[in-house]
């Protein structure tokens, strides 16, 4: 039933690196909801694991922050009243978090001048539009 949770294209967390808990939620359900242990968590060790390279753990690790507990994160789900639909919300969520926290850093935005025919259209046109306020004050003399 546990599956290997698919974060992109080159990562795949097997389910074997994987630790679910499950409680009791509160909130919505009916009877059920005194029985029924829909409240998932779901933890993966990042810094434990073998399959980020030494970069990707660092890069996670300075990105998630505080949410890191002695390297490892864990995702609470307890949205839905299904623990099957709160499984699938935590993995979906580890996922996202984990893409987010691996991505290369954007690029580095190159400073740039105006041209100077930009510049010239620029003022052109705060000219104009001064023309065009003058024009709408009448004379007070």
């Amino acid at each position: 039933m546990l599956e290997d949770i698919r974060v992109n294209d080159r990562l795949t967390i097997p389910a074997a690196e994987l630790s679910w808990r499950f409680s009791r939620a509160s909130g919505p359900g009916g009877q059920g909801v005194n029985t029924t242990d829909s409240r998932v968590e779901l933890s993966w060790d990042v810094l434990g694991s073998d399959l980020l390279p030494t970069v990707l753990k660092e890069r996670a690790a300075d990105r998630l922050g505080n949410r890191l507990v002695q390297g490892v994160l864990t995702i609470t789900a307890s949205e839905h009243r299904s623990q099957l639909r709160n499984r699938e919300a935590a993995a979906a969520r580890l996922a996202g978090l984990i893409a987010g926290a691996i991505a290369a850093p954007p690029r580095q935005r190159r400073a740039t001048r105006p041209s100077r025919g930009a510049v010239e259209r620029r003022i052109a046109e705060k000219k104009r539009r001064g023309q065009v306020k003058k024009g709408r004050r009448g004379d007070i003399d």
